[in-house]
């Protein structure tokens, strides 16, 4: 999941290979969910610093997760990191309307059920 991503931003591999040194040996595989927080976060600082082609590519990558992921990419790539460019206490205030326009159609549609989940309580599966 993450290998694309460090293609596009170099800028994000020690921060993944700072993961991988503390959860090299977890028993069932990687935490993917505790990395995306650091990836949702790492966004949030390209956004920041104008770094918008960068983005633009990582959210590319987000749709392809939506598009052609098995069950757990898709489920990680919204509540992992949709919901996490959602919580303005990890990417902060104001920050999640601007991640909007980087979605493709199928983020987007996972985006906005995300913020139903919050908005209203309603569950999040496909429909």
């Amino acid at each position: 999941m993450i290998e694309p991503v460090l293609r596009v931003s170099p800028s994000f591999q020690p921060i993944w290979d700072e993961f991988l040194a503390e959860w090299q040996h977890e028993k069932g595989g990687l935490p993917m969910y505790l990395v995306l927080s650091d990836l949702a976060r790492h966004m949030a600082q390209l956004l920041r610093n104008g770094d918008e082609s960068e983005l633009q590519q990582i959210f590319e990558f987000v749709e392809q997760w939506h598009l052609d992921g098995d069950p757990y990419v898709k489920e990680a790539a919204t509540i992992g990191l949709l919901e996490d460019l959602q919580n303005t206490g990890l990417v902060g205030v104001g920050m999640p309307a601007q991640f909007e326009r980087f979605l493709g159609p199928e983020s987007k549609r996972w985006w906005v059920k995300v913020e139903k989940f919050w908005a209203k309580g309603e569950l999040i599966r496909d429909d």
